[in-house]
């Protein structure tokens, strides 16, 4: 566990720190460059804007969502090994019981939800794991897409390669949604913005 320079537990730890901004950082390249990728052939009525993508074109595009798909597979390696042997998972992430959800839910809705520098309540630990989720499916549906007579059964698995895109760009969107919860977020509790970048200390429960 880590501590800050006076002994404290950290309210994250460096590993977590810098996996995070590494994921944050592939993540977002991803997801700007997968944009262009689907401009080129849109399975939706609308497209992206070329501002908002990256590449700029198809062979770029791809290009760019190649490289940092390899960067978001080994910090996401190295983030589930260390999340599972340190009791990351267990401690932070995992969700609890829908009478807690329930009652964060209603506060978060009346803006009455706190939040502790180091502690993960109910609303958090459901949108960690389930971006954790969406991101593990994310990259398998990707190389289903991406190498489909290679990983032809894996395509097989999601249903065939159209399929596979669909859940590919749904997950894409649940991704975005949580990163814009995210952000909104970080704007009501920006010390939490600084604890991901300084060992801050981790507050003490009420």
């Amino acid at each position: 566990m880590t501590r800050s320079r006076n002994g404290a537990r950290a309210a994250h730890p460096l590993a977590v720190r810098i996996m995070h901004w590494v994921g944050a950082a592939a993540v977002i390249t991803m997801m700007l460059s997968g944009w262009a990728i689907y401009n080129a052939s849109p399975a939706l009525p609308f497209t992206f804007p070329r501002w908002a993508t990256l590449g700029g074109w198809l062979g770029a595009g791809i290009a760019w969502h190649i490289s940092a798909m390899w960067v978001l597979f080994a910090d996401g390696i190295a983030y589930l090994g260390y999340g599972v042997f340190s009791g990351h998972f267990r401690r932070d992430i995992r969700p609890v019981g829908m009478r807690a959800l329930a009652r964060d839910v209603g506060a978060a809705l009346s803006f009455r939800l706190g939040h502790r520098l180091g502690h993960y309540n109910a609303v958090q630990r459901l949108l960690y794991s389930g971006v954790i989720a969406s991101l593990c499916v994310a990259v398998a549906t990707g190389l289903s897409i991406w190498k489909p007579v290679q990983f032809g059964w894996l395509a097989g698995f999601f249903g065939g390669y159209p399929v596979a895109r669909g859940i590919h760009l749904a997950m894409m969107l649940c991704i975005a949604g949580f990163l814009v919860v995210h952000l909104a977020l970080v704007a009501l509790f920006p010390r939490t913005l600084v604890s991901m970048v300084a060992p801050l200390e981790a507050e003490d429960a009420p």
